[in-house]
């Protein structure tokens, strides 16, 4: 099983310097993550930059069939693999709020879970981490109740499984406090309000698109302490391309690009 590690998350952190990360000890490793299995023509193009998959798990997209090809393309790629659970939305693409009882959410988020599991270990790999998406994930950044339903859920399957959120959110406070090791996302693509959290997709300049700008700023989101992973939508128009140059900004700027199996998430995980 995983250990929590018990990380404080400054109020005041501020991005170090990235031009002066130099030395080995000072390099700092960061996971590229994306959401893949959405059907969305991008997958196989996405995982030769990303390091972590997150698979949608056939409720706001994909299916059992997509799963099971979206595993297969992230095992020849060597990418990790996680789940990617979301409301029961598949009309508006998971990114719908639901208004859900607490033992709902627990049960909805283990079914998505066991079936990717499922898929996964046919192959003969286990899953690395939870990331839930669109509507779920946001909400969860706020509301502690629909977090520790989601905690709840994926530390009665497996305490090993990372947990992705938003850093100093609810979602992260969940998963720590149900035992779960957590991982801070970024995310490269998309605009942030002044408390940190995401502009809404339902107002003008929530998702960025122009990749001069995503380049200018990935880096310094890397270098932030809260941060241990930066997310690529794979249902933006151009997302491989852009994975692609992130992944090369990142290496520029120093960052050793790896997954989430590395030494500080994966010292305790059961064989």
């Amino acid at each position: 099983m995983i250990s929590l590690e018990k990380r404080g998350f400054a109020e005041d952190a501020a991005p170090r310097n990235v031009a002066r990360i130099t030395t080995v000890s000072d390099i700092k490793s960061i996971d590229l993550n994306a959401d893949v299995g959405e059907e969305c023509g991008q997958d196989a193009a996405l995982m030769r930059c990303i390091t972590s998959a997150n698979v949608a798990c056939g409720v706001h997209a994909g299916s059992v069939a997509t799963m099971h090809d979206t595993v297969l393309l992230a095992m020849e790629h060597g990418v990790v693999v996680g789940a990617h659970p979301s409301f029961p939305d598949r009309e508006h693409f998971g990114r719908r709020e639901m208004q859900l009882r607490s033992a709902e959410i627990t049960d909805l988020v283990i079914r998505q879970i066991e079936g990717l599991a499922a898929v996964a270990s046919r192959e003969g790999i286990r899953l690395m981490h939870v990331k839930p998406h669109g509507a779920l994930y946001n909400v969860a950044v706020r509301d502690r109740r629909v977090a520790d339903a989601i905690a709840g859920a994926v530390a009665s399957l497996d305490r090993s499984l990372v947990l992705l959120g938003l850093p100093r959110s609810e979602l992260v406070a969940a998963g720590q406090a149900a035992g779960l090791q957590t991982a801070g996302e970024a995310f490269a693509d998309r605009a942030y309000r002044p408390d940190g959290t995401l502009v809404p997709r339902t107002e003008p300049g929530a998702v960025i698109h122009d990749p001069e700008e995503v380049l200018a700023r990935v880096a310094s989101l890397a270098a932030r302490p809260d941060v241990d992973t930066i997310c690529v939508h794979g249902d933006t128009p151009g997302a491989a391309e852009l994975a692609s140059k992130i992944r090369a900004a990142l290496e520029a700027a120093k960052f050793e690009v790896k997954n989430l199996s590395s030494a500080r998430f994966r010292d305790e995980r059961t064989p």
